[in-house]
Protein backbone atom coordinates (compact mmCIF):
# COMPACT_ATOMS: atom_id res chain seq x y z
CA UNK A 1 0.00 0.00 0.00
CA UNK A 2 1.07 3.88 -0.62
CA UNK A 3 0.88 5.68 2.13
CA UNK A 4 -0.28 9.12 1.29
CA UNK A 5 -0.81 12.31 3.34
CA UNK A 6 -2.54 15.52 2.21
CA UNK A 7 -1.46 19.55 3.19
CA UNK A 8 -4.26 21.24 2.86
CA UNK A 9 -8.19 20.67 2.92
CA UNK A 10 -9.91 22.77 0.65
CA UNK A 11 -11.74 22.29 -2.29
CA UNK A 12 -8.70 20.54 -3.73
CA UNK A 13 -7.94 18.87 -0.26
CA UNK A 14 -10.93 17.05 0.06
CA UNK A 15 -11.25 15.76 -3.27
CA UNK A 16 -7.80 14.30 -3.11
CA UNK A 17 -9.84 12.64 0.40
CA UNK A 18 -12.57 11.53 -1.94
CA UNK A 19 -11.58 9.97 -4.43
CA UNK A 20 -8.22 8.21 -2.56
CA UNK A 21 -10.28 5.75 -1.85
CA UNK A 22 -11.00 4.76 -5.23
CA UNK A 23 -7.12 3.12 -5.60
CA UNK A 24 -6.65 -0.08 -4.23
CA UNK A 25 -3.07 0.26 -3.74
CA UNK A 26 -3.08 3.68 -1.74
CA UNK A 27 -4.37 4.77 2.10
CA UNK A 28 -4.79 7.83 3.35
CA UNK A 29 -2.64 7.90 6.57
CA UNK A 30 -2.65 11.83 8.28
CA UNK A 31 -4.39 15.49 6.81
CA UNK A 32 -1.80 18.14 7.64
CA UNK A 33 -3.32 21.81 8.18
CA UNK A 34 -2.26 24.79 9.33
CA UNK A 35 -5.50 25.25 11.46
CA UNK A 36 -4.93 26.13 15.63
CA UNK A 37 -6.03 23.80 17.01
CA UNK A 38 -5.47 21.30 13.73
CA UNK A 39 -8.09 19.36 15.80
CA UNK A 40 -10.52 21.90 14.58
CA UNK A 41 -10.73 20.80 11.21
CA UNK A 42 -13.33 17.95 10.37
CA UNK A 43 -12.53 15.81 7.91
CA UNK A 44 -14.68 12.61 6.50
CA UNK A 45 -11.17 9.80 6.95
CA UNK A 46 -10.96 8.35 10.27
CA UNK A 47 -7.34 9.19 10.08
CA UNK A 48 -5.12 12.25 12.16
CA UNK A 49 -5.41 15.43 11.89
CA UNK A 50 -1.86 17.37 12.02
CA UNK A 51 -0.99 20.58 12.22
CA UNK A 52 1.87 21.40 9.30
CA UNK A 53 4.42 22.33 12.06
CA UNK A 54 4.65 18.87 13.25
CA UNK A 55 5.37 17.14 9.83
CA UNK A 56 8.91 16.26 10.09
CA UNK A 57 7.63 13.56 12.47
CA UNK A 58 5.76 11.69 9.60
CA UNK A 59 8.71 11.62 7.31
CA UNK A 60 8.97 7.69 8.12
CA UNK A 61 5.24 7.53 8.25
CA UNK A 62 4.06 8.70 4.66
CA UNK A 63 5.21 7.82 1.17
CA UNK A 64 4.01 10.57 -0.94
CA UNK A 65 2.52 13.92 0.63
CA UNK A 66 0.21 15.42 -1.64
CA UNK A 67 0.49 19.24 -1.48
CA UNK A 68 -3.34 20.69 -1.72
CA UNK A 69 -2.61 24.76 -1.34
CA UNK A 70 -2.84 27.93 -3.45
CA UNK A 71 -0.54 28.64 -5.87
CA UNK A 72 -0.26 31.97 -5.09
CA UNK A 73 0.95 32.27 -1.52
CA UNK A 74 1.47 27.90 -0.11
CA UNK A 75 2.81 25.96 -2.51
CA UNK A 76 5.92 28.75 -2.98
CA UNK A 77 7.25 27.93 0.57
CA UNK A 78 5.54 24.39 1.26
CA UNK A 79 6.81 22.84 -1.96
CA UNK A 80 10.09 23.73 -1.27
CA UNK A 81 10.10 22.61 2.34
CA UNK A 82 7.70 19.64 2.23
CA UNK A 83 10.64 18.27 -0.47
CA UNK A 84 12.87 18.57 2.17
CA UNK A 85 11.17 15.86 4.37
CA UNK A 86 9.01 13.84 1.71
CA UNK A 87 8.55 12.57 -2.16
CA UNK A 88 5.37 15.00 -3.07
CA UNK A 89 3.25 15.98 -5.79
CA UNK A 90 1.35 19.05 -6.35
CA UNK A 91 -0.12 21.50 -8.63
CA UNK A 92 1.58 24.79 -8.59
CA UNK A 93 -0.12 26.59 -11.64
CA UNK A 94 1.66 29.90 -12.02
CA UNK A 95 2.59 29.18 -15.63
CA UNK A 96 5.09 31.97 -15.76
CA UNK A 97 6.83 30.90 -12.84
CA UNK A 98 7.01 26.86 -12.86
CA UNK A 99 10.54 27.44 -13.88
CA UNK A 100 11.85 29.26 -11.00
CA UNK A 101 9.70 26.87 -9.01
CA UNK A 102 10.79 23.90 -10.66
CA UNK A 103 14.34 24.66 -10.04
CA UNK A 104 13.91 25.96 -6.45
CA UNK A 105 11.62 22.37 -5.47
CA UNK A 106 14.53 20.14 -7.81
CA UNK A 107 17.31 21.28 -5.55
CA UNK A 108 15.30 20.62 -2.06
CA UNK A 109 14.32 17.29 -3.27
CA UNK A 110 17.67 16.21 -4.47
CA UNK A 111 18.91 17.31 -1.42
CA UNK A 112 16.60 15.32 0.50
CA UNK A 113 16.35 12.30 -1.44
CA UNK A 114 13.33 12.57 -2.75
CA UNK A 115 10.93 12.73 -5.79
CA UNK A 116 8.89 16.01 -6.30
CA UNK A 117 6.44 16.12 -9.29
CA UNK A 118 5.22 19.89 -9.85
CA UNK A 119 2.44 21.29 -11.80
CA UNK A 120 0.25 18.63 -11.88
CA UNK A 121 -3.65 18.97 -13.16
CA UNK A 122 -5.15 19.58 -15.96
CA UNK A 123 -3.59 22.98 -17.26
CA UNK A 124 -0.47 22.75 -16.41
CA UNK A 125 -0.73 19.13 -16.69
CA UNK A 126 -2.94 17.32 -19.29
CA UNK A 127 -3.14 20.15 -21.41
CA UNK A 128 0.58 20.70 -21.32
CA UNK A 129 1.15 16.94 -22.49
CA UNK A 130 -1.50 17.94 -25.32
CA UNK A 131 0.35 21.13 -26.42
CA UNK A 132 3.45 18.63 -27.01
CA UNK A 133 2.21 15.70 -28.76
CA UNK A 134 0.52 17.88 -31.05
CA UNK A 135 3.33 20.22 -31.69
CA UNK A 136 6.03 17.56 -32.02
CA UNK A 137 3.57 15.58 -34.39
CA UNK A 138 2.56 18.41 -36.88
CA UNK A 139 5.49 20.57 -36.81
CA UNK A 140 3.94 23.23 -38.94
CA UNK A 141 1.30 25.17 -36.85
CA UNK A 142 0.01 27.20 -34.11
CA UNK A 143 -1.73 25.62 -30.75
CA UNK A 144 -4.16 27.49 -29.09
CA UNK A 145 -5.27 26.83 -24.88
CA UNK A 146 -8.73 27.94 -24.16
CA UNK A 147 -9.67 27.64 -20.63
CA UNK A 148 -13.75 27.66 -19.67
CA UNK A 149 -16.17 28.70 -19.11
CA UNK A 150 -15.24 27.71 -15.22
CA UNK A 151 -14.16 28.03 -11.79
CA UNK A 152 -10.42 28.86 -11.42
CA UNK A 153 -9.06 27.41 -8.10
CA UNK A 154 -6.28 29.06 -8.49
CA UNK A 155 -7.23 32.84 -9.02
CA UNK A 156 -9.96 32.20 -6.97
CA UNK A 157 -7.48 31.63 -4.22
CA UNK A 158 -5.43 34.25 -5.01
CA UNK A 159 -8.65 37.01 -4.89
CA UNK A 160 -9.75 35.75 -1.20
CA UNK A 161 -5.96 36.63 -0.47
CA UNK A 162 -6.51 40.27 -0.78
CA UNK A 163 -7.52 42.30 1.85
CA UNK A 164 -11.15 43.08 2.62
CA UNK A 165 -12.54 40.22 0.81
CA UNK A 166 -14.78 37.72 2.86
CA UNK A 167 -14.84 35.42 -0.04
CA UNK A 168 -14.44 34.56 -3.91
CA UNK A 169 -14.57 32.80 -7.19
CA UNK A 170 -13.23 33.96 -10.14
CA UNK A 171 -14.59 32.60 -13.80
CA UNK A 172 -12.23 31.96 -16.37
CA UNK A 173 -14.21 32.43 -19.56
CA UNK A 174 -12.84 32.12 -23.20
CA UNK A 175 -14.01 34.67 -26.20
CA UNK A 176 -16.00 32.44 -28.83
CA UNK A 177 -15.66 34.02 -31.70
CA UNK A 178 -11.73 33.51 -31.71
CA UNK A 179 -12.38 29.46 -30.26
CA UNK A 180 -14.85 29.29 -33.59
CA UNK A 181 -12.51 31.23 -35.88
CA UNK A 182 -9.60 28.62 -35.36
CA UNK A 183 -12.01 25.60 -35.31
CA UNK A 184 -13.00 27.20 -39.18
CA UNK A 185 -9.02 26.54 -39.92
CA UNK A 186 -8.00 30.08 -39.50
CA UNK A 187 -4.73 30.91 -37.54
CA UNK A 188 -5.03 34.34 -35.97
CA UNK A 189 -2.11 35.83 -33.99
CA UNK A 190 -4.49 36.32 -30.45
CA UNK A 191 -3.09 38.28 -27.65
CA UNK A 192 -4.07 37.05 -24.02
CA UNK A 193 -6.88 39.41 -23.66
CA UNK A 194 -8.08 38.52 -27.38
CA UNK A 195 -8.62 34.76 -26.01
CA UNK A 196 -10.39 34.92 -22.54
CA UNK A 197 -12.05 37.18 -20.13
CA UNK A 198 -12.10 36.81 -16.01
CA UNK A 199 -15.58 37.24 -14.17
CA UNK A 200 -15.28 37.57 -10.37
CA UNK A 201 -17.78 37.57 -8.09
CA UNK A 202 -16.44 38.79 -4.59
CA UNK A 203 -18.08 38.89 -0.88
CA UNK A 204 -16.29 42.04 0.72
CA UNK A 205 -16.04 42.71 4.34
CA UNK A 206 -18.12 44.62 6.35
CA UNK A 207 -16.50 48.65 6.08
CA UNK A 208 -14.07 47.08 2.87
CA UNK A 209 -12.77 49.16 0.46
CA UNK A 210 -14.46 47.95 -2.64
CA UNK A 211 -12.77 50.42 -4.82
CA UNK A 212 -9.47 49.58 -4.10
CA UNK A 213 -10.35 45.71 -3.75
CA UNK A 214 -11.19 45.78 -7.22
CA UNK A 215 -8.36 47.75 -8.56
CA UNK A 216 -5.85 45.39 -6.94
CA UNK A 217 -7.97 42.50 -8.23
CA UNK A 218 -7.83 43.82 -11.99
CA UNK A 219 -3.67 44.72 -11.11
CA UNK A 220 -2.43 41.33 -9.76
CA UNK A 221 0.07 39.88 -12.16
CA UNK A 222 -0.07 36.79 -13.50
CA UNK A 223 -3.46 36.66 -12.72
CA UNK A 224 -5.41 39.06 -14.06
CA UNK A 225 -3.01 42.51 -15.13
CA UNK A 226 -3.31 40.82 -19.12
CA UNK A 227 -7.33 40.09 -18.88
CA UNK A 228 -10.24 42.37 -19.35
CA UNK A 229 -11.27 41.81 -15.77
CA UNK A 230 -15.28 42.18 -14.18
CA UNK A 231 -15.27 42.31 -10.51
CA UNK A 232 -18.79 42.27 -9.60
CA UNK A 233 -19.57 42.14 -5.59
CA UNK A 234 -22.33 40.55 -4.04
CA UNK A 235 -23.28 38.64 -0.64
CA UNK A 236 -22.10 35.99 1.61
CA UNK A 237 -25.21 34.29 0.90
CA UNK A 238 -25.83 35.30 -2.58
CA UNK A 239 -22.25 33.80 -3.76
CA UNK A 240 -22.99 30.49 -1.66
CA UNK A 241 -26.45 30.03 -3.40
CA UNK A 242 -25.37 30.99 -7.14
CA UNK A 243 -21.92 30.33 -7.50
CA UNK A 244 -21.01 27.25 -5.29
CA UNK A 245 -20.38 24.93 -8.29
CA UNK A 246 -16.57 24.64 -8.98
CA UNK A 247 -17.10 23.28 -12.62
CA UNK A 248 -14.46 23.94 -15.29
CA UNK A 249 -13.54 22.60 -19.12
CA UNK A 250 -11.23 23.86 -22.09
CA UNK A 251 -9.65 23.05 -25.25
CA UNK A 252 -6.23 22.82 -26.77
CA UNK A 253 -6.33 23.25 -30.29
CA UNK A 254 -4.19 23.16 -32.88
CA UNK A 255 -4.27 24.16 -36.56
CA UNK A 256 -1.69 22.59 -38.45
CA UNK A 257 -0.22 21.73 -42.04
CA UNK A 258 1.12 18.80 -43.93
CA UNK A 259 2.66 18.56 -47.57
CA UNK A 260 1.59 21.27 -49.62
CA UNK A 261 -1.63 22.33 -48.66
CA UNK A 262 -3.55 19.97 -46.43
CA UNK A 263 -4.71 21.75 -43.14
CA UNK A 264 -5.32 20.22 -40.35
CA UNK A 265 -7.55 20.85 -37.00
CA UNK A 266 -6.76 18.35 -33.61
CA UNK A 267 -8.02 19.51 -30.51
CA UNK A 268 -8.39 17.78 -27.01
CA UNK A 269 -11.29 19.00 -24.85
CA UNK A 270 -12.96 18.68 -21.63
CA UNK A 271 -15.74 19.39 -19.77
CA UNK A 272 -16.21 18.99 -16.20
CA UNK A 273 -18.52 19.15 -13.16
CA UNK A 274 -16.05 19.02 -10.51
CA UNK A 275 -12.71 20.75 -11.03
CA UNK A 276 -11.25 19.98 -7.51
CA UNK A 277 -12.28 16.23 -7.81
CA UNK A 278 -10.83 15.80 -11.55
CA UNK A 279 -7.63 17.93 -10.44
CA UNK A 280 -7.39 15.54 -7.62
CA UNK A 281 -8.03 12.42 -9.38
CA UNK A 282 -4.65 13.73 -11.91
CA UNK A 283 -2.96 14.28 -8.54
CA UNK A 284 -3.69 10.52 -7.43
CA UNK A 285 -2.60 8.81 -10.57
CA UNK A 286 0.86 11.11 -10.57
CA UNK A 287 1.26 10.03 -6.61
CA UNK A 288 1.52 6.55 -7.99
CA UNK A 289 4.41 7.83 -10.40
CA UNK A 290 6.31 9.60 -7.31
CA UNK A 291 6.19 6.38 -5.37
CA UNK A 292 7.81 4.37 -7.88
CA UNK A 293 10.46 6.31 -8.81
CA UNK A 294 11.63 6.82 -5.53
CA UNK A 295 11.77 3.56 -4.78
CA UNK A 296 13.93 3.35 -7.80
CA UNK A 297 16.41 5.69 -5.58
CA UNK A 298 15.31 8.46 -8.24
CA UNK A 299 15.43 11.86 -6.15
CA UNK A 300 14.60 15.78 -7.38
CA UNK A 301 12.24 17.53 -9.07
CA UNK A 302 9.98 16.14 -12.25
CA UNK A 303 7.03 17.63 -14.20
CA UNK A 304 4.59 15.60 -16.44
CA UNK A 305 6.81 15.79 -19.51
CA UNK A 306 9.20 13.70 -17.44
CA UNK A 307 6.99 10.45 -16.17
CA UNK A 308 6.38 7.35 -18.23
CA UNK A 309 2.39 6.74 -18.39
CA UNK A 310 2.65 3.54 -17.52
CA UNK A 311 3.77 4.62 -14.21
CA UNK A 312 0.52 5.99 -13.30
CA UNK A 313 -1.09 2.83 -13.86
CA UNK A 314 -1.99 0.57 -11.30
CA UNK A 315 -1.97 -2.50 -13.38
CA UNK A 316 1.57 -3.44 -14.90
CA UNK A 317 3.18 -2.92 -18.30
CA UNK A 318 1.91 -6.15 -19.97
CA UNK A 319 -1.56 -6.07 -19.39
CA UNK A 320 -1.81 -2.36 -19.90
CA UNK A 321 -0.35 -2.97 -23.14
CA UNK A 322 -2.67 -5.75 -24.06
CA UNK A 323 -5.89 -4.10 -22.76
CA UNK A 324 -5.29 -0.60 -24.14
CA UNK A 325 -2.44 -0.59 -26.82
Amino acid sequence: MIRVGICGYGNLGRGVESELMKHSDMELVAVFTRRQPASSLEIKADVPVVHVDSAVEWKDKIDVMILCGGSANDLPVQGVEFAKMFNTVDSFDTHAKIPEYLSKVNEAATNGGHISIVSVGWDPGMFSLMRLYMGAILPEGTTYTFWGKGVSQGHSDAIRRVEGVADAIQYTVPIEEAVDTIRKGNSPALSTREKHKRICYVAAKDGADTVRIASEIKSMPNYFDEYDTEVNFISKEELKANHSKLMHGGNVIRMSNTGEDNRHVTEFSIKLDSNPEFTASILIAYTRAAYRLGKNGETGARTVYDIPPVLLCQEERNEIIKKLL
